[in-house]
């Protein structure tokens, strides 16, 4: 009898599992857009890593721990670039991965459209953001979209910066397989 309360537990908790996937770099994109001498600055980071388990259906054995390489940092201009790598910026020497871990998953209002919570960090911060994400079944795993707005200040980005807009529109794209 004891066997049998055993297969039928781990058979139970087999159940309630989200889907694991690993995202993927190819497929995937973190962009954001800030204003510089009132002008939008649109730049990007790659090497996006981590695990996600996703299950629709089981949104509280869900989660997102994913991250960025933050030296990825693309606007087009390298010595910009360069100027956002070093400490003032994103300190990329001292903190290489911008990282994203989610405490809670809920369904949004519309099918596929849900939101979620987690703690975000850049360089030595981390704070509590929300933002809706959509998730739709794309080649054996997910596509995840979202976007939100952070102040850049409130990570330690950028100094006293007087010509740099306080706040940014990050987008973001992750594929991830099973």
């Amino acid at each position: 009898m004891k066997n049998y309360l055993w297969i039928g537990a781990i058979l139970l908790n087999a159940g309630l599992m989200a889907q694991k996937m690993t995202p993927l770099d190819e497929g995937s994109f973190v962009k954001f857009t800030i204003k510089n001498f009132g002008v939008s600055v649109d730049g990007s980071f790659t090497g996006v890593n981590g695990d996600i388990n996703f299950d629709p259906n089981l949104l509280q054995a869900s989660t997102f721990n994913v991250s960025v390489e933050a030296g990825t940092v693309n606007t087009g201009i390298e010595m910009r670039d360069e100027h956002l790598r070093r400490q003032e910026y994103f300190d990329v020497k001292t903190y290489p991965r911008i990282k994203f871990v989610s405490t809670q998953i809920e369904k949004g209002r519309k099918d596929g459209t849900y939101q979620v919570t987690g703690h975000l960090t850049i360089k030595d911060v981390t704070k509590e953001i929300s933002f809706p994400f959509t998730a739709s079944t794309k080649e054996n795993g997910y596509q995840f979209e979202g976007e939100f707005r952070i102040n850049r200040r409130d990570f330690n980005v950028g100094g006293g910066s007087l010509t740099l807009s306080d706040n940014t529109t990050i987008s973001l794209s992750v594929f991830a397989k099973k």
